[in-house]
Parts: C-alpha cells; structure tokens; sequence
C-alpha cells in the first residue's frame, strides 16, 4: 500500500512538471495551438530587407578609422604610375634605346681569344714517306682584334632605321598613355552615375514608403480599399530589389576603375566630387589642327614612312665593301711556349653578292615604303573622321542637357502634384505610380546625359592628342567661351 502511494505521488509530479514546461514553451493558453500562422514562416517584407553590413561592423572604441577620399586626378596618377599596358610600352622605349647602340657598336672593335690542342696526321706526308706523321700543336693563347673603319653608311642608316623604331615606340607610349587616360576617365564617370543612380534608387525608396504608410491609413479609415495597399506593398518591394541593383552597379563601377587603374585589389574609397558640366566650346577647326600636331598615331604613321625609305637606302648599300683593320698574335708550337707569332693588316672586304635576291629585296623594300605611304593617308582620314565624329557626339550629348534637365523639372513638378493629391485622399494608386516611375525615369536620363557629355568630352580629348583645357592642360578645369587654348 505504501509503495502505491508513492507511485500516485511520482505521477501527480510528472503531470505538473509536464504542464510547467507546455506553459513555458507554448504559454499559458495553448487551446489554439497549431492554429496561428508562424511569423517566422511568414514574415512582413519589412522583417526580410537586407541588413546594412556597416551597420554590423564593431568599432574599437579609441580606434580611428579613415575613409579615402580621391578625386579624378587622383585615379589618374594611380594609373599612370599602376597601369601595366603603361609599363609594358615603358619597357619597350628601354629595349629601342639599347638596340640604337647595338647598331652604333660596328664602329667599335672586337677582340677575342682561343687556346688549344691539335693533333694531325698528315695523309699526303705518310704515302710520301712511307710511314705515319703525327704532329702536336699546341696553342697557349690567340689574341685577335679588328676594328671596322668605313662600311659607306651601311651602320649609319642601320642607326638611323633604330632611331625612328625608338621614336615609334615612344609615340606608342604616348598612345597607350592617352587611351588609359581616356579609359580611367570613362570608368570614373560610369561610377559617378551609378553612384547617383543608387541616390536615385534610395529617393524611391523612401517615396514609396510613404505611399506605402498613406495608403496603409487610408485603408484602416475606410477610405481606401486594401488592393491600394497591396498596390503599395508591391511598388515598395520592387523599388528595393532596384536599391540592391543599383548599390551592387556601384560596386561593379568601382571595380572597373580600379582595374583600369591598375589596383584591382585596391580597398574602397569615396570619390570627392560628383558629375558636373564644363562648358566646351573648341570649334571643330581647332580640334583637326591639334590632331595633326599631336595625335600619336599621325606621328607614327610619319615615323613608319621615314623608316621604309631608310630600309630601301640600307637594301641598295648591300653591294658596298667594308674597309677594316685586323690583328692576331698566337704563342704555341710544339709546346705551349716554343714560338710565337703574329700577322696586322688592312682589309677591303667585299660581300658575296647574289644579283637577283639583292635586286628583288629593293623591290620588296620600294613596295613597303609606298605601302606605308597609303597607310598614312589613311591613318590621317581614319583621324579625321574620328575627331568629327566625337567631336559632333560631344556637341550632341552638350544640347542634350538642357532638355534632360527640363524634363527633369516637369517630372518633379508632375509627382509633385500626384503625391500631393494622394496625400489629401483625391489622387489615384496609378496616376501616382506613374509620377513616380516618371520622376525617377527623368533623373536616370539626366545623369546619363551628364555622363554621357563627360565621356564624350574624354572621347574628344584621346581622338585629338591632348587634354581640352582653359589656358593649360590640367585634370581638373574645362574650356569656357574665354579661351580656348590647347597645350601639350
């Protein structure tokens, strides 16, 4: 009887115990449960947006942290000194300057040496005597020296024909410098607008969530119907998947800057200014005459000229001799030391001449040089109508603002009028819509014109030569009706 009843105690502990923990998990009332809707399932939308990852980064309290701030003059001297299409033409202006004095070396004289053994049977001499004659001869050391006087300007036009290579490769170095320029400065505009695009994308944001929280209360007043909140809800989702485009278009921009900079590991930085219109007025005469001056290719379609008729003069020199001086003293013998001797002497060296291959090498010579004369008039063309082309681009992409602001003006003023009839409960959900994809429409386009402008401005400036400035080349000041000047 005893044992029973601590049994129905033990029983009645682990009902209260069981009771205590469904309290504790489920609550007090659990007469509902498995009938309400897990919020942990089906969250609100505001419960599922991305979390800012600068909003989780712990600072160390004391700790200083610097945010970089460069400008486009900055990412211009990163390029110039990170680029490595930059470096690899720097190496090449190296090797031209070292192969000119390779070719200035044939006027300087040349010395060698040579030891040995050797040991002859002479054939003739055995069936003369009878018998096997063997000789040893030893040489301790040969010394020799030359030293070519005149070869008739076969050197000269060699050196020559290295300078002008020199030269084109110095002319490539500054081609490849402006099309990096050109590069950088399209890569920084492209992130000025994604950076005001994302600007634009948070505008949105913010606008319809306010749609979003008026229609919410008109709903609970019973004067709207929910499908306007459903309406909003939608619009408000659909303006944040374009914020993490558009803050992920701002990542892409940077990263291609830093690319073309060189520094693709580079950490990230703020830029110090954003996109603005320098006003350029270079007339199109202006731009063709700084081209001829300066563009490199037109200087390098000159070089290639000079350096096929200089190739035709080197062929035409192949029948000339070489006058030189040579000198050679041996010590050997029997033994290392038993004699010396030594010979000097002037030479007027003719070369073995093939008349037919010689013949032909100065027609194939004659063909490039006029070959390389075509090219250059159509070097010239091809530049010519590349600078009319941007240039009207760039006169294009400059009326082009004006109207992209007005339109931007119109735009604001339209949802400005939308959003304030919505707000007082006469508006429609769509005519506000609509404002709103108009208004954000209209600031898009107008940034894009900008950035447009300012590429077409860098297109300009790479298809002349130099940088458009106002009284000087610099990274920073437009042209302006005052002046109009271009220097290198």
């Amino acid at each position: 009887m005893k044992k029973f009843k601590i049994l129905i105690l033990l029983f009645l502990i682990f009902l209260t115990l069981q009771h205590s923990v469904e309290a504790a998990l489920f609550g007090k009332n659990n007469s509902n449960l498995g009938n309400k809707i897990k919020v942990e399932e089906y969250p609100e939308s505001k419960d599922v947006e991305p979390k800012n990852i600068k909003d989780e980064v712990t600072v160390i309290k004391g700790g200083v942290e610097n945010t970089i701030e460069v400008s486009l003059e900055d990412c211009l001297k990163f390029a110039l000194g990170n680029n490595p299409r930059i470096q690899a033409s720097m190496q090449d202006v190296f090797a031209a300057d070292a192969r000119i004095r390779e070719a200035w070396s044939a006027y300087f004289p040349q010395f060698g040496w040579q030891t040995g053994y050797t040991r002859i049977k002479q054939l003739q001499l055995s069936d003369v005597f009878g018998r096997n004659l063997i000789f040893n001869y030893f040489v301790l050391g040969q010394i020799s020296a030359s030293q070519m006087l005149y070869d008739f300007g076969v050197t000269q036009n060699q050196v020559t024909i290295r300078k002008l290579d020199s030269q084109g490769y110095k002319i490539n170095l500054t081609s490849t410098v402006n099309d990096v320029i050109c590069e950088v400065k399209k890569a920084y505009y492209n992130l000025q607008y994604a950076i005001e695009a994302k600007k634009v994308a948070e505008d949105m944001v913010a606008k319809y969530s306010i749609s979003y929280e008026q229609a919410k209360g008109f709903y609970q007043a019973g004067i709207k119907p929910k499908v306007e909140v459903t309406i909003a809800e939608v619009n408000l989702s659909n303006s944040k998947l374009n914020l993490i485009q558009a803050e992920n278009a701002v990542d892409i921009a940077m990263a291609k800057l830093n690319n073309t900079m060189g520094l693709p590991y580079t950490n990230k930085y703020k830029i110090t200014d954003n996109l603005k219109f320098d006003s350029c007025d270079i007339t199109l005469e202006d731009a063709i005459k700084t081209a001829q001056e300066s563009r490199p290719e037109f200087l390098l379609a000159e070089v290639k000229v000079e350096g096929a008729k200089q190739n035709v003069k080197l062929i035409k020199k192949s029948y000339f001799p070489q006058l030189s001086v040579e000198g050679q003293f041996q010590i050997g013998g029997k033994t290392f030391t038993s004699n010396y001797g030594y010979n000097f002497g002037g030479y007027l060296n003719f070369p073995t001449i093939n008349g037919m291959l010689i013949k032909n090498e100065i027609k194939e010579a004659k063909a490039i040089y006029s070959r390389e004369q075509a090219n250059a008039i159509n070097t010239q063309n091809n530049i010519y109508y590349e600078v009319q082309e941007n240039f009207y681009t760039l006169t294009e992409q400059k009326n082009k603002i004006p109207v992209a602001y007005l339109s931007l003006k119109k735009a604001k003023e339209n949802y400005d009028l939308s959003a304030g009839r919505y707000e007082v409960g006469v508006g429609d959900p769509i005519e506000l819509k609509e404002a709103q994809i108009q208004y954000q429409n209209a600031m898009l386009t107008y940034y894009q014109t900008m950035c447009d402008y300012n590429t077409a401005r860098a297109t300009l400036e790479k298809a002349i030569g130099k940088n458009i400035a106002n009284n000087e080349v610099n990274l920073e000041n437009g042209c302006n009706k005052k002046s109009k000047k271009l220097k290198k």
